[in-house]
């Protein structure tokens, strides 16, 4: 639980983001694999950043995910153009790509259509790089729960596979996961839906350039004609954010750093009571006073209480602020326990919903913390 906290992520339009290179989040992957310690990574897109704006399941399952990495080039321009320090794309695909040289991961893919998982299986066992295909199941078109039975489960396991691709569709997918990861034996978990195709053969994956300038889902759409409708809603939404969000998030940005903030100031102080564990802020919470809040998140986080985080004298806040309490957040609700919001200032609280991040702010209220 500690780890949780000790990532160093960031909000980006509601979802936080690791800000990690290709070389880290390949090296936490193969630790996970090595050491046998849960990993669930994750790979937004702006396909993904977009269903998470309106389905709240879908959004906590990124947030549930011990690695987050951005995989699409207009999160990394939405995050250069707020200061975040997403510095470079982390393609599931290209993960992939460098995990298949690597000698002693064991792969199981989980999806895709119907014979594409048993093609990949193949293509990955002939051209003997270094990973393995320990199995591939093609479960149709049914529902998750009878995606889940205990006989598929019984499957991958005794597959003593290390690494579990699943593609049914981002949304499918994360919800498949988000159900049987605490059932599977393998350490690490990815919704890759693409994957299963390139490594297949049936897809083939856009020239080096198109991934690197952004062009990838013209390339898609070429060789997946029925795309073209996602992407469509896809860049429709993306510019409404840019107008009613981004731009607004870049306003307050200059007009912050315009002005005097000390990360000296930023004070915490904590009490329990009976239900409930109370954390009272003050100062500016921006990424270079986190540490202590840190701490008291994991700390926090132990405990089986309600978290009520007292905001009334907090000055400023950043993404890396919102990142860090999506977490915890996301760890309350592990637990079916909440956390509240309390005493926000008015520009405090346009700032999470700029942020996409106003669902944090559901469960909050107003009322006495003793009361």
């Amino acid at each position: 639980m500690a780890d949780t906290f000790e990532r160093d992520v960031y909000c980006v339009l509601g979802l936080p983001f690791d800000a990690v290179s290709l070389e880290t989040a390949l090296t936490r992957i193969k630790a996970s694999i090595k050491e046998g310690r849960s990993c669930f990574f994750s790979t937004p897109n702006l396909n993904f950043l977009v269903g998470c704006l309106s389905d709240h399941d879908f959004r906590q399952s990124v947030v549930h995910s011990n690695l987050c990495v951005a995989d699409g080039m207009p999160i990394i321009w939405i995050a250069k153009a707020l200061g975040i320090p997403l510095n470079e794309r982390v393609a599931g695909s290209t993960l992939f790509e460098h995990l298949k040289r690597v000698t002693g991961i064991a792969i199981y893919f989980f999806g895709g259509m119907e014979g594409t998982a048993k093609l990949a299986c193949q293509r990955i066992n002939s051209a003997g790089e270094g990973m393995v295909c320990v199995g591939a199941h093609y479960p149709g078109m049914g529902s998750i729960a009878s995606m889940s039975s205990e006989e598929i489960i019984n499957q991958i396991n005794s597959s003593d596979a290390n690494f579990v691709v699943v593609s049914l569709g981002a949304k499918k997918g994360q919800a498949w996961i988000e159900r049987n990861r605490h059932l599977l034996v393998a350490p690490v978990v990815s919704h890759l839906g693409a994957v299963v195709n390139f490594v297949a053969g049936t897809v083939s994956r856009a020239p080096l350039w198109m991934q690197r300038v952004g062009f990838e889902w013209l390339w898609r759409i070429k060789e997946e004609p029925s795309l073209w409708q996602r992407y469509a809603l896809d860049g429709k939404t993306f510019l409404w954010l840019v107008f009613k969000n981004v731009i607004p998030l870049i306003l307050f940005r200059v007009r912050f750093a315009l002005a005097k903030h000390d990360v000296k100031s930023a004070s915490i102080e904590t009490h329990e009571l009976e239900n409930d564990f109370v954390i009272n802020l003050a100062g500016d919470w921006v990424h270079g006073s986190l540490s202590p809040l840190r701490n008291c998140f994991s700390n926090a986080s132990k405990l089986n209480k309600d978290v009520r985080i007292v905001m009334t004298q907090v000055t400023h806040i950043d993404s890396a602020f919102l990142g860090l309490v999506q977490l915890l957040d996301g760890v309350q609700t592990s637990k079916h326990r909440r956390l509240l919001l309390i005493g926000l200032q008015a520009r405090i609280e346009r700032f999470f919903r700029y942020s996409c991040a106003g669902y944090l702010l559901s469960g909050a209220d107003s009322s006495s913390i003793d009361g």
